[in-house]
């Protein structure tokens, strides 16, 4: 429980908030928009922490659309509630620091402070020092398919 008191504390849900709210991003199936974060979490900030020490907090379902991609297909995309996000975003704060060293160094998909675009330097670097191939993985749809109880298991077992 110590490790959800500090995902709860005061300094990481406000910059949970902060970064939801510069992101900005389009509302979840509630419809109400990033922009009423702060007036909501004044007054409901106790209750949500509450609930999610009681175990009793559950997300809303996240609002699905449909992108489209160059070549003429969609993505599914799903939307949480921005009261979600800021939820989603305070875990990830302290899990990212818990971690994010085990990480490849050559890893830069969903991490803080590295982008599509850093990969790419870093491919150009590699060019340039003569290697002449590049393998490039992605695991689409990763997340839908694996086994999230042994996920977890996994996750528990290296905290």
């Amino acid at each position: 429980m110590e490790l959800i008191k500090v995902i709860l504390s005061e300094e990481n849900l406000d910059e949970a908030l902060r970064r939801v709210k510069v992101n900005k991003g389009a509302p979840g199936i509630d419809e109400m928009p990033v922009s009423k974060l702060d007036e909501y979490f004044k007054a409901h900030k106790d209750e949500i922490k509450t609930s999610i020490m009681e175990m009793k907090y559950k997300p809303l379902p996240v609002r699905r659309v449909c992108i489209p991609k160059s070549n003429g297909k969609k993505r599914p995309l799903g939307i949480p509630t921005a009261v979600d996000r800021v939820i989603q975003q305070a875990v990830a704060q302290v899990l990212s620091q818990i971690y994010d060293s085990s990480f490849s160094e050559n890893s830069y998909g969903f991490r803080s402070n590295r982008s599509a675009h850093d990969a790419i330097d870093k491919v150009l670097e590699y060019l340039n020092e003569g290697y002449e191939w590049v393998i490039d993985l992605d695991i689409e749809k990763y997340f839908d398919t694996v086994n999230h109880d042994k996920l977890r298991s996994f996750i528990h077992s290296c905290g």
